[in-house]
């Protein structure tokens, strides 16, 4: 997912780690995808709908190869990933099932990714970032 930025990151979510950003960028970008396909048609596609968890998953293992790299204590974020992503494969589910609308849950995915990176990234870039200072 590294490269040039789609323009999907909001700025006040960018982290000035790249990789991070990119990353980030890239399932913001994805989550944009779901949100059309999701007023085009009455479903949306199973196999996009994991491809999104998936980029998720490897954010996650990304960030927490970084961390091991740079010997930044990381176990309550790394819980935060395990949890999150039970939360979002219940909500997968739910969806898979009928018991949550498209919209809810994209909405709902797109407020928890933003809370995510404010609440978690953007603390462990400044981290990474003040390891790499010293």
């Amino acid at each position: 997912m590294a490269g040039a930025l789609s323009g999907c990151l909001p700025v006040a979510l960018m982290t000035g780690e790249a990789e991070l950003d990119a990353q980030h960028d890239g399932i913001f970008s994805c989550i944009d995808h779901l949100k059309r396909l999701a007023f085009e048609s009455e479903a949306l596609p199973q196999d996009e709908v994991r491809r999104l968890i998936n980029l998720l998953a490897e954010h996650f293992a990304t960030e927490e190869q970084l961390a091991k790299a740079a010997d930044i204590e990381f176990l309550v974020h790394g819980q935060e990933h395990v949890r999150n992503l039970r939360l979002l494969d219940k909500a997968v589910q739910e969806l898979e099932n009928g018991k949550l609308d498209r919209h809810t849950f994209l909405r709902y995915l797109e407020y928890w990714f933003e809370q995510h990176i404010n609440d978690f990234d953007k603390r462990f870039a400044a981290r990474l970032q003040a390891r790499k200072a010293s």
